[in-house]
C-alpha cells in the first residue's frame, strides 16, 4: 500500500485509477491505502459539489468550469457519480460526453463512479475518491453527482463548496422546499439563464435566502448559460469566496470540524457493520421472511458482542 502512496506521489496517472477502483471494490487493505494518502493530502484541494435535478445542465457546466479552472494554469479532478447499471454494475453515464474536450490533457482527471445502490446520488467510495485525487496533487475536485433530489444532502458530507443547479420553469424551488436543500447550498446557479422564467426563479430564491439565513452570510444567486460560456466566471469567483470564508472565520472552522466527526463516526459504522455481516456469514445466521426484523436485529447484534465483537 505504501508503495501505491508513493507512486501517487510521482503523479503515476495509473497508480491513482488503481487507488479508486480499490475504494470502489472495497479492497481489504483500502483502510490502510487510505490512511497513507490522508497523511500525503494535507488537503490542500478545493473540493467542489455540483449538484441538482436531472437535465440542469450540471455536466456542461462542469465542463466549462475544467475549462475556466485550466486557463488559471489549475490541475482538475472530477468525480462523476452516475447511476449504476443493472447489467454490468458500472455507471450509465460512464463516457463523460459532455467533457471529451479535456480527455487529452494531463492537467484534468474525470473519472466516473456508480451509485452502486449508494442513497444520495452519491457512491459510498466518494469521499475517499476525493481524498485520493487531493494526495495526488490536483488543485481542485469536482464532484458531480446524479441529481436525485431530496437525497442529494449527502454531498455536504463531502465537499467544501456546494453549488446547487437549477433551470427556471422546471419545478425545481419545489424540491428546495420539500428536501430542505437549502441548508445544503452554498451557492444557487440558475442555468440556462437565456430561457423564460429567470426572473420568477431568482425572485423566489431571494426570498428562501433571506427567510432561512441563519447569519450574515446571504447565499449567492450567480445566473449561467453554459452554451455561450457566460456566468462561469462570476461562478468561479464566488466558489472562491466561500472557500476563503471556510477558512478564514470561525464559522467556517466550525462547519468543518463537524464535517470532520461525520466523516469519522461513518468509518467506525462501517467497521462494525463489516465485522456484524462476517460474523452472521460464520454462524449461518438463517433470517427468514416472516422474522421481527427488530428483534433478529438485536439478537444478531447481542451474539455478535458475546463473541467478542464489542
Amino acid at each position: 500500500m505504501q508503495h501505491l502512496v508513493e507512486r501517487m506521489k510521482q503523479n503515476d496517472i495509473r497508480a491513482l485509477a488503481r487507488a479508486i477502483t480499490m475504494v470502489e471494490n472495497d479492497h481489504p487493505e483500502k483502510l490502510d491505502m487510505l490512511s497513507g494518502v490522508f497523511a500525503t493530502s494535507q488537503k490542500h484541494a478545493h473540493y467542489v459539489g455540483i449538484t441538482g435535478s436531472p437535465g440542469a445542465g450540471k455536466s456542461s457546466l462542469v465542463n466549462r468550469l475544467i475549462t475556466h479552472v485550466r486557463h488559471e494554469g489549475k490541475t482538475v479532478a472530477v468525480i462523476a457519480v452516475d447511476p449504476t447499471s443493472p447489467f454490468s454494475g458500472g455507471a450509465l453515464l460512464g463516457d463523460r460526453v459532455r467533457m471529451n474536450e479535456h480527455f487529452t490533457d494531463d492537467g484534468v482527471y474525470i473519472r466516473s463512479m456508480a451509485t452502486r445502490g449508494s442513497l444520495g446520488g452519491l457512491a459510498r467510495a466518494t469521499k475517499d475518491a476525493v481524498r485520493i485525487c487531493d494526495a495526488y496533487g490536483f488543485d481542485v475536485v469536482i464532484v458531480e453527482t446524479v441529481g436525485v433530489g431530496q437525497s442529494e444532502l449527502d454531498i455536504m458530507k463531502i465537499v467544501d463548496t456546494t453549488a446547487l443547479v437549477m433551470t427556471p420553469n422546471s419545478g425545481d424551488v419545489l424540491q428546495i422546499f420539500k428536501a430542505g436543500i437549502m441548508e445544503i447550498a452554498d451557492l444557487f446557479v440558475i442555468n440556462k439563464a437565456d430561457l423564460d422564467g429567470v426572473g420568477k426563479l431568482k425572485g423566489l430564491l431571494k426570498e428562501l435566502v433571506m427567510m432561512t439565513s441563519k447569519n450574515d452570510q446571504l447565499t449567492p444567486i450567480i445566473k449561467t448559460i453554459t452554451t455561450e460560456n457566460k456566468g462561469i466566471d462570476k461562478l468561479w469567483e464566488k466558489i472562491n469566496e466561500h472557500h476563503d470564508y471556510l477558512y478564514r472565520t470561525e464559522a467556517g472552522q466550525k462547519r468543518r470540524k463537524q464535517q470532520q466527526e461525520q466523516e469519522v463516526y461513518e468509518l467506525v459504522r462501517e467497521e462494525i457493520w463489516r465485522e456484524v455481516k462476517a460474523f452472521a456469514e460464520k454462524t449461518n445466521v438463517d433470517i427468514q421472511a416472516d422474522d421481527d426484523p427488530y428483534r433478529r436485529a438485536q439478537e444478531i447484534f447481542k451474539d455478535w458482542k458475546q463473541e467478542g465483537g464489542g
